[in-house]
Order: C-alpha cells, then sequence, then structure tokens
C-alpha cells in the first residue's frame, strides 16, 4: 500500500476542511492501490519499478491487435489496425496493405484469419515508460516457427501497440531471468555486462551488412544474407545497399535479461536498394506490390525503401551476437 504523509499535526480547526482532506486522501490512497492491482503506475510512478502490466492485461492486448489485424488484412485497409501497431511493425504493415489496396481495392480475396494459441507472456518489472511486455504465441501460420510479438506504450490512456514482430525456431527462445513472482527483468538501452548494449546493436548490425566484421555471428541473417546480396548484382544489373540504424522513439530497441546474463534485443534498421541496368539493357519486370509502393517511370534505376526488425542474442561479457529472426518489408520505391 502506497502511504501519505499530509504534514505534521496542528490545531483541529475547521473540522469540515479536516474530514475533507482525510477524505480526499482516502481518495488518492485507495486509487494508488487500484492502479497497483492492475499493474500500472502508481503515484510517482516514473521512479517505482512495477510490473508493466498484468497478464490479463497482456492477453487483452494480444487479442485486439489480433482482430485489428485480421479486419485491416481483410479489407486491405490500413485505418483498420493503425491504432494497434507502431514503429518497424507499422511502418511494414501499413505499406503491405497499402499495396494490397492498390491492387485489390474491393479486399483480399485470399485472407484468412490469423489466430495464434500456446501463448506465453514475459512481463519485465521497470520503472517509467515505455511500458512494454513479450508475447511468445504459436500461430497458425509459419509453421512451427514461434510469433515473438513485443507490445509497448508511453501512457496509460493508449493502448498497447505491436512494435516488434519476428518469427524464430521453437529451440532459439531462450529462458528469461525473473523473480520469485515470474516478472522479467528489462535491459536498459545502455546496459553494460553485454557484449554490445542494446542502443548499439542497430548501428553495429548497419555496419557490419556493408562491410562485415567480428560482432556478429554466422547465419542466414548476418554472412548469408550478405552473400545474398552480393549474388543479386548480375551481367547487366548493379545493386547497391545502404544500411541506416533507426534507435529512437518507436523504434528505440527493447531488451529482456535471459537467464544465462545476456539478453534478447529486439532492434530496427532501414535500408535502401538501388538497381541500376547497364546502359542498353532494362530492369527485370517488378511485381505488383513493388509497382504499387513505386513512384516516377522505372527506367534504368529503382531505389527501394525496407524497413527490418531484427531480435538478436547478446551474450553476457564478451562474444558474437546472434541474430534469430528478422522480417522485412518494402515502404516505398522510387523509380528513374
Amino acid at each position: 500500500m502506497t502511504h501519505l504523509r499530509t504534514g505534521e499535526r496542528g490545531p483541529l480547526r475547521h473540522r469540515g476542511l479536516r474530514r475533507r482532506e482525510r477524505n480526499a486522501l482516502l481518495a488518492v490512497a485507495l486509487t494508488a492501490m487500484t492502479l497497483t492491482a492492475s499493474g500500472c503506475v502508481v503515484v510517482h510512478g516514473e521512479r517505482e519499478v512495477l510490473p508493466t502490466t498484468t497478464r490479463a492485461e497482456a492477453a487483452k492486448a494480444l487479442k485486439q491487435f489480433t482482430d485489428a489485424y485480421n479486419k485491416a488484412d481483410a479489407a486491405y485497409d490500413g485505418s483498420l489496425d493503425a491504432d494497434f501497431t507502431t514503429g518497424a511493425l507499422a511502418d511494414i504493415d501499413s505499406a503491405r496493405l497499402k499495396a494490397g489496396h492498390v491492387n485489390n481495392p474491393g479486399g483480399n480475396p485470399g485472407h484468412s484469419d490469423l489466430e495464434f494459441d500456446d501463448v506465453t507472456y514475459t512481463i519485465p518489472k521497470k520503472a517509467g515508460w515505455p511500458r512494454w511486455f513479450l508475447a511468445d504465441a504459436h500461430g497458425n501460420k509459419g509453421g512451427d516457427d514461434r510469433w515473438l510479438l513485443v507490445f509497448t506504450r508511453d501512457s496509460l490512456s493508449e493502448p498497447f501497440q505491436a512494435a516488434y514482430l519476428t518469427l524464430v525456431a521453437p529451440d532459439a527462445v531462450p529462458k528469461f531471468r525473473t523473480d520469485k513472482d515470474g516478472w522479467a527483468q528489462a535491459v536498459p538501452a545502455d546496459g553494460d555486462r553485454l557484449a554490445v548494449p542494446p542502443a548499439g546493436l542497430s548501428r553495429d548490425y548497419a555496419t557490419y551488412l556493408k562491410s562485415g566484421g567480428p560482432v556478429f555471428a554466422d547465419g542466414p541473417h548476418t554472412s548469408g544474407w550478405r552473400t545474398d546480396r552480393r549474388k543479386s548484382t548480375k551481367p547487366g544489373l548493379a545493386t547497391q545497399y545502404i544500411d541506416e540504424p533507426l534507435t529512437s522513439g518507436d523504434y528505440a530497441p527493447l531488451a529482456l535479461r535471459t537467464a544465462d546474463g545476456g539478453a534478447m534485443v529486439f532492434f530496427t534498421t532501414r535500408y535502401y536498394a538501388k538497381e541500376t541496368a547497364a546502359a542498353g539493357t532494362s530492369l527485370p519486370a517488378q511485381n505488383q506490390d513493388v509497382k504499387a509502393l513505386t513512384k516516377g517511370d522505372v527506367k534504368q534505376t529503382l531505389t527501394m525503401q525496407f524497413v527490418s526488425n531484427q531480435v538478436a542474442l547478446d551474450p553476457a561479457g564478451s562474444g558474437k551476437v546472434s541474430v534469430l529472426g528478422r522480417i522485412q518489408g518494402l515502404t516505398s520505391a522510387q523509380g528513374s
């Protein structure tokens, strides 16, 4: 219970006023108790270390997102789930729906509802905003992979919004460090005792994709992706890549302490892929979704912008960072 001090005792004058003051203080205390019971921020919540939500509220947030996502996908209407997405996922999802609407104004002819089961909620205790949590679920799409969704919000007046979405193999999800009540530990962006502070992963990943280096372990989203990029340049077609970190606001990294002392980190990057056809040749035909998001006439060049969100295991102390999963989406393109 929150204890509230009202100051030193004074003469008991104006008994009616003192009675109203006591009633007001009781109302404040009851409000603080109610907010504590619901897992929300209490008096001076910006300094209190508390669970970021309750498990019931987390389940409600996942259902709200799933319902809105299915409605938006069926209608190809980004306004129907805009209130429940943010950050990288909002960029990727809104562009996908925009392209779908251009090509199918009447809605998605291939729609089927996304459904989740076997859900685990990992809810950290932390002070201040944003308040966030991780939902780890099995979906009816994506095979056996686990769907990892990170929900966040910046005030009690806002709904939780899905900011990150990645799919990973079931055995790739680590165990998290929790207290006796099952609450997890959030790792600050500048957290030490890790191979790379979470705030540095987006920048280091962008640098790695350009020139390699020792930070990241080999895998499909690191060395494999660099190999795929080199293969994209062919006779008569040159492809150039520019990678940029995204680290602030709704793109800020979010990290959970793992049982071994490391961290699982969600982070965002943006990149551009510029395709240039040699003189006397033309670019390969683009699919309908790319065409829907392209401005200008595609003659000799096409510059595409992508947003990519990743989840990585950042080891304690030293070692190489392993990128477990990545989902990217085209957000715009320019032809010339």
